[in-house]
């Protein structure tokens, strides 16, 4: 398959032939789908669903489900949605921290309200997104997304360990040399194939990672295949499945990530146009792009899924592949769409037990931080940055730490003060806006 990285397939609308474009859609898949899940398992989980229950399965149900339905509007588009571009859309890292919050203290009627309505004005944003990037150069987003990494890499390790409940973390088996075991066998095995291996398997790296983890997890007793065998083979999708519930806070937060998702998505669509075609994103393909980010995280929040972003692993594989076909990606949506059908399959991933997907999430929360820090060694490090990087770090991040600093605060303010990512964004703009360039 390498003699397809010569730029024979750098115009979108082609489409190598059938034989070629499955596998390279399933590659799509397979280097997303851990990360696309693995949101969900934790929202429900700060939520309190039952780990491996009908409630957990429907939702990674969903993240499967309109991770492909958004990938399509991608792809596909209607009218002027969608990039029309090989852009792999996913349940977004960015918006674990504020709905995980929400959902502990409010519930998940009042997240995935908050989901729909910042989906809409996420969408609204695909008019302006042009005019709105000068707010957030790389100092900003680096700083959000460094943020979003440091809030989750406790949130990982309290998985590997056993589980970020109270009663998971008070139980005797929390911290066991069984628990880390099994997260370090993923974390190895991951590395291994990363960095020793190419293709379909480096790029798969993380979920066959998973998958050896769960095998050694199964043969030390810890995995119950009972949730399997209850779950349907086909169902279907529930509207608001926790209520329609608003709250201005939780809005609010959504919103301010969906910002930052929204400039992320700017990026990856720049990205893939200059790693598949050699060329710059037109002002089209970036509304576009913005557009099928906001409705797709709209109508996953109607359905109980949460907010999809695009994927920047997958613009990897446009340009480690040099196939530009948006079709190729189609199919991968396809996929997605069938697994979100199927409730066995839901099952089995909520069947993993927390360890195993401890593992996976140390690389991927850890990948997430140094995202964030390589957006940073863009930025000059001069004092007037590094005291921005500084305080926002130290607002957001402590804050979050220590939440009954501001108990005192109104419902709505508090959840925004400490949401992590919500005070670093706040922060880091004002004093952008407001301290002196140094010259």
């Amino acid at each position: 398959m390498t003699n397809l990285a010569t730029g024979a397939y750098s115009d979108p609308n082609q489409t190598p032939p059938l034989a070629q474009a499955v596998p390279l859609g399933i590659q799509h898949v397979l280097a997303m789908f851990a990360s696309n899940v693995t949101p969900s398992i934790i929202v429900a989980g700060a939520a309190g669903l039952a780990f491996g229950g009908a409630e957990q399965v429907y939702l990674i149900q969903m993240a499967m489900l309109f991770a492909g339905i958004a990938t399509l509007l991608q792809t596909v588009g209607i009218g002027p949605i969608g990039a029309r571009l090989p852009i792999m859309q996913g349940t977004s890292f960015a918006f674990v921290g504020v709905l995980a919050g929400i959902a502990a203290v409010q519930g998940l009627g009042v997240a995935l309200t908050a989901c729909l309505i910042g989906g809409v004005i996420h969408f609204c944003l695909g008019a302006v997104i042009g005019r709105l990037r000068w707010l957030f150069p790389p100092l900003i987003t680096g700083l959000v997304i460094l943020a979003i990494g440091l809030y989750l890499i406790p949130v990982a390790i309290k998985y590997a360990a056993g589980g970020a409940a109270s009663f998971q973390m008070e139980a005797e088996s929390f911290g066991s040399l069984m628990h880390w075991t099994v997260a370090l066998s993923v974390v190895i095995v991951a590395l291994l194939l990363k960095f020793f291996t190419k293709g379909t398997t480096s790029s798969a790296a993380i979920l066959i990672g998973l998958i050896v983890g769960y095998l050694i997890a199964l043969a030390f007793g810890m995995v119950s295949f009972a949730p399997v065998a209850k779950a349907s083979w086909i169902t279907g999708i529930t509207p608001f499945p926790y209520g329609f519930e608003f709250s201005l806070g939780a809005v609010i937060a959504v919103t301010l990530v969906s910002i930052v998702s929204a400039i992320e998505t700017v990026g990856d669509t720049s990205a893939t146009t200059k790693a598949g075609a050699g060329r710059e994103a037109t002002s089209e393909e970036i509304a576009g792009a913005t557009y099928a980010d906001g409705l797709g995280t709209a109508v996953a929040g109607v359905f109980g899924g949460l907010p999809n972003t695009s994927f920047s692993q997958n613009v990897g594989i446009v340009g480690m592949t040099g196939i530009m076909s948006r079709h190729v990606v189609t199919i991968g949506a396809i996929v997605l769409i069938l697994c979100g059908l199927v409730p066995k399959i839901g099952a089995v991933i909520a069947s993993m037990p927390l360890p195993v997907l401890g593992g996976g999430v140390i690389v991927m929360f850890g990948m997430v931080a140094a995202a964030g820090m390589n957006m940073l060694s863009e930025v000059e490090m001069n004092r007037r940055n590094m005291v921005i990087i500084a305080v926002s770090l130290a607002a957001g991040l402590g804050l979050n730490l220590v939440p009954t600093a501001v108990q005192y605060l109104p419902g709505v303010i508090k959840i925004l003060a400490t949401s992590a990512v919500a005070p670093t964004a706040i922060v880091a703009i004002f004093l952008n806006l407001v301290l002196p360039q140094e010259t």
